[in-house]
């Protein structure tokens, strides 16, 4: 079964405390202390694998855990280091912060392998802290604690060239005429659901990698019908192919649905239609009474610059002239890989623990009183969080109660329903389980 999205829920391991211990043996009755240190919390890290072409190993499995460091041991022993846990991902899958939907890893191009989430470090055993002062220290450092993040993943196929057109153009039937691949075939529309990937092989080792994607409909670009599963996958390749059904069995206009395709193309993603693009006129096996429409395509977009070529997916005619053409199109423009580069930094979110943060008062303008919070901690969540959504929203509110901030704005005297203002934010505090609404102000 084809994904190409899902949600899961990363955490690195939590770092081994420190031990306290002294040595203690037969004549050496003042020996000095030997707590060992705690060992490091595992790693999770992003792996390509290029036998996947699918996210569906992540369907019925949402939180992926790093083992945590053991604690250190008596006599010096190192705690044990916690393993690190390698999720494997299909080349061209982005990994996004969930509530920002900032990406953190575009695993595409050289990017292989990503560690994403750190293991916190084991804690030093009291033998790190002797001094001619202190030769008993009795205490340890703690583990530092895991890292964890709930992210999406999106995959958008890696080919060359992507063919693209309305349900029932005839995609799947020049997919499986032209390549290895097996698509679903049928007279009826929104036969393809899901992508299908093909190599073309033209001999001599010439060939390129083929997508069909699912069809598309108008109104596409805002999520109707297939809508963002169909175009997401479009921005990774290299030249495109419009497959335009000219037998128009059932009254469509061939050169009003490639318009349709283009404006949908261009309100998704307008670097799209700055790709190589060529028109391939299917069915032309299929002879209809009246004008040529092939003809019609020619004079409508051969001047725009788009060549176009009569083929059919079921004979082969014009086929092989097509193929040829678009290799020789591939090998003449200069390759570009669409690589998203990283808006998200995990080490950036973890080190807030240790941002300051400050909870005053002032006097609002109908005398109220408004309670201000700000400071590094506040400032950096609130960029790193969309508060427009209701799950970012939710998750800022727990960062709060997490941070303790809801704690010191009770022991600052809030009541409920007061204002609380956050770099240009203001919130109506409920002291029911500490939750906001956002306010008009």
């Amino acid at each position: 079964m084809f994904l190409d999205y899902a949600r899961i829920h990363i955490r690195s391991g939590k770092g081994g405390d420190g031990h306290v211990s002294f040595r203690r043996e037969k004549y050496v009755p003042a020996g000095g202390p030997d707590g060992g240190d705690g060992g490091r919390g595992g790693d999770v890290i992003f792996e390509v694998d290029t036998s996947m072409n699918t996210l569906f190993i992540y369907k019925h499995r949402y939180q992926f855990k790093a083992g945590n460091g053991e604690p250190g041991g008596k006599k010096r022993c190192h705690g044990k280091n916690g393993e690190d846990i390698i999720l494997k991902v299909p080349e061209g899958t982005i990994l996004r912060e969930e509530h920002s939907g900032k990406i953190i890893a575009d695993m595409s191009g050289s990017n292989r392998r990503q560690v994403i989430l750190k293991g916190g470090r084991g804690g030093r055993g009291n033998m790190n802290f002797a001094t001619p002062t202190n030769q008993a220290p009795q205490y340890a450092e703690p583990g530092k604690p895991a890292a964890e993040l709930d992210c999406t993943l999106e995959l958008k196929l890696v080919a060359d060239v992507g063919l693209v057109g309305f349900p029932n153009a005839g995609k799947s039937t020049f997919l499986s005429r032209v390549t290895n691949a097996s698509p679903k075939i049928a007279s009826y529309p929104f036969t393809t659901i899901d992508p299908n990937l093909g190599v073309v092989d033209l001999g001599d080792g010439r060939g390129f990698v083929i997508a069909d994607m699912p069809g598309l409909i108008e109104g596409a670009s805002e999520g109707v019908g297939l809508g963002f599963r169909f175009l997401r996958h479009i921005e990774r390749t290299r030249v495109l192919i419009h497959l335009v059904d000219t037998a128009s069995f059932d009254g469509r206009d061939p050169v009003e649905d490639i318009k349709a395709i283009n404006d949908e193309l261009m309100k998704f993603n307008p670097d799209i239609m700055k790709k190589p693009m060529l028109i391939a006129a299917n069915k032309i096996d299929v002879r209809t009474e009246g004008d040529d429409p092939v003809e019609r395509i020619r004079r409508e977009y051969e001047p725009q610059g788009f060549r176009v070529y009569p083929i059919s997916a079921v004979t082969g005619e014009g086929v092989t002239e097509l193929l040829n053409d678009v290799r020789n199109l591939l090998d003449t423009t200069a390759p570009e890989q669409v690589y998203y580069e990283q808006e998200f930094f995990p080490e950036d979110l973890i080190s807030l623990s240790d941002l300051p943060y400050t909870v005053e008062t002032e006097e609002g303008h109908d005398g109220e009183t408004v309670y201000v919070v700000e400071g590094p901690k506040i400032e950096r969540m609130l960029s790193y969080t969309n508060l427009d959504s209701e799950k970012g929203f939710r998750y800022f509110t727990q960062f709060l109660r997490r941070s303790g901030i809801i704690d010191d704005l009770k022991e600052a005297g809030i009541a409920e329903g007061q204002s609380v203002r956050m770099y240009g934010h203001v919130f109506e505090f409920y002291d029911d389980e500490a939750m906001f609404d956002e306010s008009d102000e």
